[in-house]
């Protein structure tokens, strides 16, 4: 890096922000300051866990603040702060605070998808093609003015865990490119087409419902783009007894109907599940308490045959 290196606050609490503060660690720029979540119960003790940021920080020594509201805290001089996944608002002062202002890194095409569930969001509408938007940040939700994007494609059974990855993966030389822009003062900013934006809601446990009397096309995208969290949970049922409890991992479909009247969510002769239009091919399953496996290992113990059907559990 030719350039002088800057003074960077980087505030973040989730995993789509490591490789992006991996990479800035590695770069001649200096983090002066982490900002996180306070750190929260976690796992079967329920311990105290810092946020995946904060360990970082603590793991290279990096100042490292950890507060429920950033807006009422003292922070250092900097040159730029870069927020990703932080999980606040943060209060307009906070981001006039750097001398180069305040940068966002959100996983979706902006406008498209504002909000707090991006990826999962753009695999159930059956985007083909997503990438990651830099932005300023603004009073607005994710409405600030572009200053970088990518894209690149979705892929056919892509859940939204293998998406995420992706996303935060290239997110890290993207922002490297922006600050480098804007040291040198060629960023240049695009103001969003607010008409055009949609909305990325947050995720619940009532997202995860499956409705089998909807297109198989649409159920297998929900099965997707909810995995691996929160996940599409099923009771494989037989004459109202339950044989087992699935979270369903990876589905695709198929637009041929059933050859005999069958009910939505039935599992069909071979072994495809009906929908009202179209047939749900499940490919991977994951057994309660149990890893991710093909529906064919599955199947070598266990029944999915013809007349059981699937039973979604919120």
């Amino acid at each position: 890096m030719s350039r002088p290196g800057l003074d960077l606050i980087f505030a973040g609490s989730g995993h789509f922000g490591l490789p992006t503060l991996r990479a800035l660690l590695r770069s001649g720029d200096r983090v002066v300051q982490v900002v996180s979540q306070p750190d929260r119960p976690a796992g079967r003790g329920m311990k105290l866990t810092p946020t995946p940021i904060s360990q970082i920080a603590l793991e290279n020594g990096i100042p490292l603040l950890r507060t429920a509201d950033m807006n009422a805290e003292s922070l250092p001089p900097a040159d730029v702060m870069v927020v990703i996944a932080f999980g606040q608002k943060i209060a307009e002062h906070v981001t006039r605070h750097a001398r180069l202002g305040a940068v966002n890194l959100h996983g979706s095409i902006l406008p498209k998808f504002r909000g707090a569930a991006p990826v999962n969001w753009a695999i159930i509408a059956g985007e083909r093609q997503t990438g990651n938007s830099i932005i300023r940040l603004a009073p607005k939700m994710d409405a600030g003015a572009i200053l970088a994007q990518s894209r690149f494609g979705i892929g056919p059974l892509e859940t939204a865990g293998e998406l995420h990855d992706r996303l935060a993966e290239d997110g890290a030389p993207l922002m490297l490119r922006v600050l480098d822009e804007l040291a040198s003062g060629t960023a240049v900013e695009v103001e969003q087409d607010h008409a055009q934006a949609t909305l990325a809601k947050k995720i619940t446990r009532e997202s995860t419902r499956l409705e089998f009397h909807s297109p198989a096309r649409e159920v297998a995208r929900r099965i997707r783009g909810m995995y691996p969290w929160p996940g599409c949970r099923v009771k494989l049922m037989d004459d109202q007894r339950e044989i087992a409890r699935l979270t369903l991992v990876r589905a695709s479909h198929d637009d041929r109907g059933s050859d005999l009247p069958a009910l939505a969510g039935q599992i069909l002769a071979d072994g495809t599940v009906a929908c009202d239009v179209g047939r749900l091919v499940v490919v991977e399953v994951q057994p309660e308490g149990r890893r991710p496996m093909p529906l064919e290992a599955f199947r070598h113990g266990h029944p999915w045959r013809e007349g059981l059907w699937l039973e979604s559990i919120v």
